[in-house]
């Protein structure tokens, strides 16, 4: 009886113990539960085997170390791992991946290659061997990429391709960046185009908007034109454009360059701004500006803020200053016209000249000058309705007066030789006047001088007369119709008298050096 009192103690006192220790381990739990939660969270970062053929496990090789063969797959988090044979190194939580590799990532993001390191704790993926990465439409290839996913971030250095819409971009290293779908090319960067093909240093890519940004000496190459920058952005999507930094265009012989041109190729349209320069190499014609607006088809160019036409000659070059410069063609589309409009001033060593519109003419090599034009040539000042000053070989060749024509010289202080007619006709030869014809209505006051003395005062009048010139002054005048003439004493005619109607005298108006034809005195 006391055996049995004393066994049933025995149990009672196990029972109780089994409570308190039931009761002592569910504490326990409470306590580590949240250290249980770490462990599971950074479990949860471990890579997975979720498929295999058959398995190798061998101690030699290290702890934990196991090679799956035949339709491998592996899960970390959201990326999907699958190869033909691998390597788990379960304690580095590392994979050696061989065959046929393939990472999915997320719902866009594949990326293949034939051999893979992958780090399950950097989420660092080294593909090497014909790698292809596609995400949504982007194809990049390359035999080495460094891929990041956690950061989305891929690195190639030996040579990628990568397509994307109609654009085929090639470099030698590049950083793509899947999250904010950019990428950064670097060195000898090509991109290859239907329309026109890229070369660049540096260059950034945006492959959703698809366009290009240049960080680096540029060459875009088409068949109707060529650019240059070392700065700006290139929309493909589009044909709109941004070019920076020493930046030009050059299409069907002429060049447009500036700080900063802005071009839509769809429309054949750019435009300049700052230090804008357009060159005409046919016609050896230089337009500059700091704002220009240029177009292809039909070809059309306007400059305006601080123009200069510049007529290149190996002789004797013809700058021209107005408000506003255009350069456009006639309408058989061949020849150009060019106009400057507003406060005019032309000047070259032989020839300068004032008007309000002034245009030239390719087709027939003339000046036209309207709006109280003024050409000065050496000693003469010629004034008329319109002027049209017609070249040969970068110089004057011959010039018509037409309507109200006046040739002036100053003889001294208070006298000028003055010649009047309805138009007049003069000739050049090596830049200087040579002859003169006046047709209709000519008048003339001129002075008779023997040694630089004063000796008369010759008026004269004549329907057509002949002027000829010497060295730069008057020689000869021939009275050919009709003529009238008086000679009168050095000092018998009042100061009125020494001048003919309509006399005026612009030299103050006259620019001395190429750099005053952006005075203007009204």
């Amino acid at each position: 009886m006391k055996a049995n009192q004393f066994q049933n103690k025995i149990l009672h006192h196990l029972n109780s113990y089994k409570e308190y220790l039931q009761n002592c381990l569910f504490l326990l739990c409470l306590l580590l539960l949240p250290a249980f939660q770490t462990l599971n969270a950074q479990g949860e970062t471990k890579i997975e085997i979720l498929n295999s053929e058959y398995m190798e496990y061998d101690r030699n090789i290290g702890s934990g170390v196991v090679k799956y063969v035949g339709d491998v797959a592996f899960k970390q988090e959201n990326m999907m791992l699958y190869c033909d044979s691998a390597w788990l190194y379960s304690e580095e939580n590392i994979v050696l991946a061989y065959d046929s590799v393939h990472i999915i990532q997320g719902d866009t993001l594949h990326l293949y290659g034939d051999r893979l390191r992958y780090s399950g704790d950097t989420k660092l993926a080294e593909v090497r061997r014909n790698v292809t990465l596609i995400d949504k439409e982007t194809i990049l290839t390359t035999d080495y990429l460094d891929f990041d996913l956690e950061k989305n971030v891929g690195y190639y250095e030996h040579e990628g391709h990568l397509v994307n819409g109609d654009n085929i971009l090639d470099s030698k290293k590049g950083y793509y960046y899947t999250r904010s779908k950019t990428v950064y090319f670097m060195d000898s960067v090509i991109i290859v185009n239907p329309d026109y093909t890229i070369y660049a240093d540096t260059l950034q890519y945006h492959t959703e908007t698809e366009v290009a940004y240049f960080l680096g000496p540029t060459e875009i190459i088409s068949p109707d034109n060529y650019i240059y920058c070392e700065n700006g952005w290139y929309d493909t999507k589009n044909n709109v454009s941004q070019f920076n930094e020493n930046a030009y265009l050059e299409s069907s012989g002429q060049y447009l360059r500036g700080d900063s041109l802005y071009y839509e190729r769809d429309k054949g349209m750019g435009m300049a701004f700052d230090q804008v320069e357009l060159y005409d190499s046919a016609n050896q014609i230089i337009l500059r500006g700091n704002y220009a607006i240029y177009y292809e088809n039909p070809e059309y160019a306007m400059l305006c803020d601080s123009t200069l036409l510049i007529q290149i000659s190996d002789k004797d070059s013809l700058f021209v200053h107005a408000d506003t410069l255009t350069s456009g063609t006639d309408s058989s589309g061949i020849y150009k016209i060019l106009q400057a409009y507003y406060r005019v001033k032309i000047f070259s060593g032989d020839l300068q000249g004032k008007c309000d519109s002034l245009v030239f003419l390719e087709q027939d090599s003339v000046f036209q000058l309207t709006g109280e034009p003024v050409i000065w040539s050496k000693n003469y000042q010629l004034t008329a309705t319109d002027i049209d000053v017609h070249m040969a070989n970068g110089e004057p060749d011959y010039i018509d007066l037409a309507n109200s024509a006046f040739i002036i010289s100053r003889f001294d202080s208070i006298r000028y030789t003055q010649v009047k007619g309805r138009d007049m006709k003069g000739f050049f030869k090596e830049g200087e006047l040579t002859h003169l014809d006046v047709k209709g209505n000519g008048q003339t006051i001129y002075f008779a001088a023997d040694e630089s003395q004063l000796i008369g005062v010759n008026k004269a009048e004549s329907s057509n007369i002949a002027i000829y010139f010497a060295e730069g002054e008057l020689d000869r005048i021939n009275m050919i119709s009709s003529p009238t003439a008086i000679l009168y004493p050095p000092f018998d005619l009042s100061l009125e008298e020494l001048f003919l109607s309509g006399f005026l005298w612009l030299e103050d108006h006259r620019p001395g050096k190429m750099e005053e034809i952006f005075d203007w005195i009204d």
